[in-house]
Formats: C-alpha cells, structure tokens, sequence
C-alpha cells in the first residue's frame, strides 16, 4: 500500500491492475445476476402451471 498499484499497459490501454480486478469481479457479478434465478421463482412457476391444468 506504500507503493504505486502495477500497471497493464496493452496497446492504447492503460489501467492499473487493481482497478481490473474490479472491474473484472463486476462484470462476472452482473453476468452471475442475470442466470442465477431469483429465489422463489420455481414455485411461482409451479404455481402458474398448477393453475393452467385446473382450467
């Protein structure tokens, strides 16, 4: 912490690496929020079927 964060030079790019862990953990975070389903939403999906076949 008493030094300055490594850099990644790549072409026209320049970031430093901690700023692409970053970066890095929010795109997997999003990507992970987008196919995990949501919680309850089995049932909710049981219950609509349940209702489909009582018609």
């Amino acid at each position: 912490m008493n030094q300055p964060a490594p850099y990644l030079h790549w072409g026209f790019i320049l970031i430093s690496l901690p700023n692409l862990g970053v970066i890095l953990f929010m795109v997997v975070l999003f990507v992970a929020a987008i196919f995990v389903p949501f919680p309850g939403r089995a049932r909710r999906r049981r219950s609509y079927q349940d209702r489909d076949h009582e018609r």
